[in-house]
């Protein structure tokens, strides 16, 4: 923006109903009287005081207020007000700007943290929102400079009564996240954070966490063949047109051990039926993941292409977007077998069965896309989807053997197994 410089001149209610408005930008007049008090016009005619003062060592630029709304008295008693703060060592810029973030709220911080986290994945930032809406829903609109530790260790404590420990814990790690963006995001003119304390630390200061176990539970070998019946059970009908997709979609995940969002929202693009192999770009650790198709695998892929409508392998029916909502055909499926069962559980099986089949444990890194950043000797293994060809289908032939879909072969219980090898 063009700055005009024009001589300095004593300021007063005559002088600047009289000033000239420039064409372009912007001009400053300053006054003679009280060094640093200034007027400043607009091309647009606007006309507003400022303050010019050299704070923490750099020149400072004030805005006092707008001309008429401001008399010039009004904004000559300002300035002189703003440089005796000045001259006792306040900094007002780092005031004012403190004072209007003193104000952000809970929700205005989530706005700006999912604006700033540009990478956060659909099902992260859905439950994001969710526990927002649901659990933080009375604190949306609280400054979050009056949230204190009190509250947080309340709150921790009612959720954990009504919605269940492992949510409780999930709950608060989300608001400490939020706090600690907040405390990074939000400085005053000083560089000085606006918040100086994360609340949700009494929980860690207290040893309040909830204790909860990491779930453990798998579909055993002998539970196999009860559960792929009931899945293979699953047909659309006239009420439900989404039950075969939902049917290939468990199988995906038990036969490849794929994270939930990574098999539900795959794409035909990424999978190779000619060279029979399937890619995941948007993974859990940022790193593509590929793995070979085992030949039941194959075969439901080549069937689900042949009746594709959109680029989603699990399509919905609807033809917009993919399968999102399994919870409705899994309580069918569990109701027919006697088989509780999770998504996640499908990954924990899949990754049991390849233990349990003395699958070299580089190759059942890979399979499950796990980081081996602190393995020296694993950086210098270079696996090629190719050498997870075999281990891929010799898991498929276990589970199909299991379920009795291929002659039957003696079958040990992979819990005993693993408690053996633990004990």
């Amino acid at each position: 923006m063009n700055t005009h410089q024009t001589p300095a001149q004593k300021i007063t209610k005559s002088y600047v109903d009289r000033l000239s408005t420039p064409e372009t930008g912007q001009a400053f007049i300053r006054d003679t009287e009280l060094k640093g008090f200034a007027v400043r016009i607009t091309s647009s005619g606007a006309k507003s005081f400022i303050l010019e003062k050299r704070i923490d060592g750099k020149v400072k630029r004030l805005t006092l207020g707008r001309y008429p709304e401001l008399t010039v008295e009004q904004a000559r008693k300002e300035a002189h007000k703003l440089l005796g703060h000045i001259a006792t060592g306040r900094n007002p810029v780092a005031e004012k700007k403190q004072e209007a973030l003193q104000g952000t709220t809970l929700k205005q911080a989530f706005d700006d943290f999912v604006k700033t986290r540009k990478n956060l994945k659909e099902r992260t930032l859905y439950d994001y929102r969710r526990v927002m809406s649901i659990i933080f829903a009375d604190w949306q609109d609280k400054p979050m400079i009056d949230i204190n530790k009190d509250m947080v260790s309340k709150r921790h404590n009612k959720i954990g009564a009504e919605r269940g420990e492992a949510y409780a814990n999930l709950s608060m790690r989300f608001l400490r996240a939020l706090f600690n963006f907040a405390i990074a995001q939000y400085e005053d003119g000083s560089g000085k954070s606006i918040l100086h304390e994360n609340p949700v630390v009494r929980l860690t200061q207290t040893r309040a966490w909830y204790r909860v176990e990491r779930r453990q539970t798998v579909i055993k070998p002998h539970e196999l063949k009860p559960w792929f019946e009931a899945i293979m059970n699953l047909k659309n009908d006239p009420i439900s047109q989404n039950r075969e997709t939902i049917r290939d979609y468990l199988l995906l995940v038990l036969f490849t051990g794929l994270r939930r969002e990574e098999a539900a929202s795959m794409t035909w693009a990424n999978v190779d039926l000619q060279a029979k192999t399937l890619r995941v770009t948007d993974t859990k650790n940022h790193s593509d993941h590929n793995l070979p198709l085992s030949d039941f695998l194959y075969d439901l892929l080549q069937n689900r292409k042949a009746r594709a409508i959109n680029e989603y392998v699990f399509h919905r029916a609807s033809g917009t977007g993919y399968v999102s909502e399994q919870r409705k055909q899994m309580a069918k499926v569990i109701k027919e077998s006697g088989i509780s069962f999770t998504i996640h559980d499908l990954r924990r099986t899949f990754l049991t069965i390849a233990e349990s089949l003395d699958i070299p444990a580089y190759a059942v890194k890979r399979l499950a896309n796990h980081k081996m950043s602190n393995d020296v000797t694993a950086g210098y293994i270079v696996t090629d989807v190719e050498r997870l060809r075999q281990p891929m289908q010799k898991i498929t032939d276990y589970i199909l053997k299991c379920a009795g879909y291929r002659p039957s072969a003696t079958v040990t219980d992979l819990s005993e197994k693993k408690s053996h090898k633990t004990s």
